[in-house]
């Protein structure tokens, strides 16, 4: 058996919108192979998911047209480990603060407000201290974000920024609302990638498997 320190877990990134290239880069960074999203059957062989930003309600919509959102919504489900980033965050959310109609992924104990710091001119760059990842504080880049309203004790807040939750985990998922995956600060992935490992759900790399395989 391979060191788990070397193992290199291969991690899906949604590919409906947002960062995805971004999300890749980083994952490679920290050792793990990817593979990008789009339908049910990119779910197969997984050991991990990242779900990045986006307008929440698309997302919603057209994975829910495809199949892909009861598809990803059953392997969450079934304990995949999973980091949702800004729009990730809400579609991993238990309830909206705002209401409105949203089809969600669910499964995290939060609610969640979306747009809660204001809207795309709103958009901001912040300091954000992340006691688990260590120091020095990570750069936030907070675009149309949310925050955590409610939180339920299986949940750990991470981060805090203005009074609000802006990062948090649980057994299986790590939430952001801002997004790590636009600065070189590989931190959070690499908080992400290494759960995965000690969690042992690692699928072996095969030959024609190389970092960053789309």
């Amino acid at each position: 058996m391979t060191a788990a320190g070397a193992i290199r877990p291969r991690i899906g990134v949604l590919a409906v919108q947002g960062a995805v290239g971004e999300h890749e880069a980083a994952l490679a960074d920290v050792g793990a192979r990817t593979t990008r999203v789009r339908v049910p059957d990119d779910l197969d062989g997984l050991d991990g998911l990242v779900i990045p930003g986006g307008e929440s309600t698309t997302f919603g919509v057209v994975a829910g047209q495809s199949g892909l959102l009861n598809a990803v919504r059953t392997r969450v489900d079934e304990g995949m480990p999973v980091l949702g980033t800004c729009a990730g965050m809400i579609m991993l959310a238990g309830g909206i603060a705002d209401g409105g109609p949203q089809p969600l992924i669910g499964g995290m104990d939060i609610v969640v407000r979306r747009n809660a710091f204001g809207r795309q001119v709103h958009s901001f760059e912040a300091d954000v201290a992340i006691p688990v990842v260590g120091d020095p504080p990570m750069r936030g880049i907070f675009i149309r974000a949310p925050w955590i309203e409610e939180a339920g004790p299986s949940v750990e807040i991470l981060a805090v920024h203005g009074g609000h939750p802006v990062a948090a985990r649980d057994a299986t998922r790590i939430v952001a609302a801002f997004h790590p995956e636009l600065t070189d600060d590989r931190r959070l992935h690499r908080l992400f990638v290494d759960g995965v490992r000690t969690k042992g759900a690692v699928t072996q790399p095969r030959e024609d498997s190389v970092v960053g395989a789309q």
